[in-house]
């Protein structure tokens, strides 16, 4: 299925590891040129070498802070020099976690911050070149733990629920437009940060961090959120319905908040 990325421009926001590389080199392979944007620049100058190899020999890395707003509004002037347009925003960025316990202002502050505030800005950045391209679309990353609450990250599935909802309203501002706005929710995912962070955490248990089966024996273990597929899900997973959902191929969904989590009771 040819997805009409062909001659078309994407930005993705924390594209230089883990899900949002993941899109990118999928929306490279498809033929889109892409720019990541994240803070350190030696994983952007890695993910630009594998976005080139994957399709986009014009892939550009630009160093972005998005905590901040002023970087962030930088971040989209360059893209403005560069393009001139955008058919694209995918926002993947996520914040930290931690119990209720655990947070105090500042930390409530921070997390939406980056879970919520960065894509604020991301698509205020973004509209202007969206509006100047012949089509557009934006999806946000969630979380399925809007739908499924964990304890261990109650600001962080705040921020996101309220991402969610910005999301769903601006499907509805946008749609006169043409401008189509989604939401993925990713489940659990096995990614080269999860992996690092838990590696010795289910290795107390016996397991792999790295094995999407023993990645959700440990989740249901601790956390009582089992998924019908019985593991978690790989990077590509999400990538690949991300980039219908940013493509022009998607003619008529729009305001969908849509879980990619291996099957669980939410719908």
């Amino acid at each position: 299925m040819d997805l009409g990325f062909g001659g078309s421009t994407a930005v993705v926001t924390g594209g230089s590891k883990g899900m949002g590389l993941a899109v990118a080199e999928t929306l490279a392979a498809e033929g889109a040129s892409v720019a990541v944007m994240a803070r350190g620049r030696d994983a952007l100058d890695a993910a630009v070498i594998a976005l080139r190899e994957a399709g986009a020999p014009d892939a550009v890395g630009i160093s972005v802070d998005m905590a901040d707003a002023r970087s962030i509004a930088h971040g989209f002037a360059e893209v403005a020099e560069r393009w001139g347009r955008l058919n694209c925003l995918v926002h993947t960025i996520g914040p930290g976690d931690g119990y209720f316990e655990q947070l105090d202002d500042a930390g409530w502050d921070e997390t939406f911050a980056l879970g919520t505030m960065s894509g604020v800005r991301a698509i205020r950045g973004a509209l202007p070149l969206l509006r100047s391209a012949d089509w557009a679309r934006i999806v946000t990353f969630a979380a399925h733990s809007i739908q499924r609450q964990n304890p261990r990250i109650v600001a962080y599935t705040a921020s996101k629920a309220a991402l969610a909802s910005i999301t769903k309203n601006l499907s509805k501002s946008l749609a006169a437009e043409g401008i189509l706005v989604n939401c993925v929710c990713p489940g659990t995912i096995v990614t080269a940060s999860f992996t690092e962070n838990l590696k010795d955490v289910l290795a107390a248990d016996g397991l792999d961090a790295t094995n999407p089966v023993d990645v959700m024996t440990w989740i249901d273990k601790y956390f009582h959120q089992p998924c019908d597929l019985g593991r978690a899900g790989l990077p590509e997973e999400v990538a690949s319905l991300t980039a219908y959902l940013a493509s022009r191929a998607n003619g008529y969904v729009t305001g969908a908040t849509v879980n990619v989590d291996g099957g669980s009771d939410f719908v």
